[in-house]
């Protein structure tokens, strides 16, 4: 199990993510004046006074609305209250009791999960008689708070820790292999990532762009937990006009700066992209294991099709070729169940260790083939080399001439490491110094 959940819901722009960010000292959350930001349950871990929860930022629940992703925001949040173990009900007590507050407080008196109604923007001290019409709700005692400048918000979380579970037992994901779901917008990420975790956890639509937030879920599969984390779909940064965008593809980074093995998803039906390489450079850039996910291969009707995909993405992603490359079809499932083992050999490679002696067999045969480079009369000799890190791998060469090493010489070591070790979908890192 994961920690204790406490879901924070209501209207649009009553102050959710100033909200959650407040409580958790941070700004995880999205925080911007336009509608409808927040459209995914984004989650935050939070620690009051010794008690660790996870905190749950979801998107407005609105009743009537236009927005295409109306219906979608609303059930995401109303799913977050259904699995919370606490729900607070955030509403704006500078306008008063507005339409849709009465219909979301029925859902919530509906539920068995304990119910917190705080009342936000009393920025000034001394307007606690705002909360008395939030009575009518019939969601017990309002709780007055300001997200923005923190008022109230002790005791009320004092309330909220005394309501949870008992701490011990929940489990916190430690050791989990975190694995960031990347890739350009409208790819398929968060089709895949549903299909992962065999029910609908993130937002699915066709607009590009729909996913803003980083998403963190605990699963288990055949005995190994890992983190999934859906991301916002990267863009090229002349391409980031909004400043909600801008965030989310700040958020983006963070998740792969967390992963420890990043999952690329490419769209088949379009290609390998200039977007896809950028993509896939910033993972690789950062030391991530990585595990191409070639979505929607149901589209791709005959061999020549099927063909030219494949071909483009040896062209174009070349600079990851250790990367082991998986056909998935996250519409009709075709393939999914390769993801996480996939991952799994992945990780173990990228956090796993190899012996120096082992290590040195290797470079006593590339001695012994004579290969090696020199420069004005001095010649690269490569007496001894030994495994110096993890997670990427990081080897360190000790040479008479380290200064002669070249990038096509770097090469050559990492290919020849690849063919006599296991190091799939591992970036390594090459290191060389001074004997002596």
């Amino acid at each position: 199990m994961t920690l204790p959940i406490v879901a924070v819901v209501g209207r649009p722009n009553v102050g959710k993510s100033t909200f959650v960010n407040r409580l958790i000292q941070s700004q995880d959350a999205i925080v911007h004046a336009a509608s409808g930001v927040t459209r995914d349950r984004s989650y935050h871990r939070a620690d009051w006074n010794g008690r660790e929860f996870m905190l749950v930022d979801t998107g407005g629940i609105e009743f009537s609305t236009d927005d295409a992703f109306g219906a979608s925001i609303r059930e995401q949040a109303v799913q977050a209250a259904r699995e919370a173990d606490v729900v607070v009900l955030l509403v704006d007590g500078s306008v008063g009791i507005a339409p849709g507050d009465e219909e979301v407080a029925s859902l919530l008196r509906r539920q068995d999960t304990p119910v917190f109604l705080a009342v936000n923007k009393l920025d000034t001290p001394g307007r606690e008689d705002a909360i008395h019409d939030f009575w009518a709700l019939g969601l017990g005692d309002p709780w007055p708070v300001s997200a923005l400048h923190g008022h109230g918000s002790g005791d009320l979380l004092d309330a909220i820790v005394q309501a949870l579970p008992e701490a011990e037992s929940f489990e916190d994901g430690e050791g989990a292999i975190g694995v960031a779901i990347i890739g350009k917008p409208n790819a398929g990420k968060s089709s895949l990532y549903n299909r992962l975790l065999k029910r609908d956890r993130a937002i699915v639509s066709d607009v590009a762009g729909t996913t803003r937030d980083a998403i963190d879920t605990l699963i288990e599969a055949e005995g190994v937990s890992y983190r999934l984390v859906d991301t916002a779909g990267l863009r090229r940064k002349s391409q980031i006009d909004e400043s909600v965008e801008y965030y989310g593809f700040v958020r983006a980074m963070r998740a792969i700066d967390r992963a420890d093995v990043a999952v690329l998803v490419v769209d088949a039906a379009a290609g390998v992209t200039d977007q896809d390489q950028r993509v896939a450079r910033f993972a690789a850039e950062r030391g991530c294991g990585i595990v191409v996910a070639v979505n929607k291969w149901d589209l791709m009707e005959g061999p020549e099709a099927k063909e030219d995909v494949m071909g483009r993405l040896h062209d174009k992603l070349g600079f990851i070729g250790y990367a082991p490359v998986i056909r998935v079809s996250a519409l009709t499932n075709a393939g999914v169940h390769k993801v996480l083992p996939t991952v799994s050999a992945v990780y173990d490679a990228y956090a796993g260790s190899i012996s120096t002696s082992a290590l040195n067999r290797m470079l006593t045969d590339l001695r012994a083939s004579g290969h090696t480079i020199s420069k004005g009369g001095a010649i690269l000799r490569l007496h001894y080399m030994t495994q110096t890190g993890s997670k990427p791998p990081v080897f360190t060469f000790f040479a008479n001439h380290p200064r002669l090493v070249d990038a096509n010489y770097e090469r050559y070591l990492e290919n020849r490491l690849r063919e006599t070790f296991d190091l799939v979908g591992t970036p390594v890192r090459l290191r060389f110094r001074q004997k002596g």
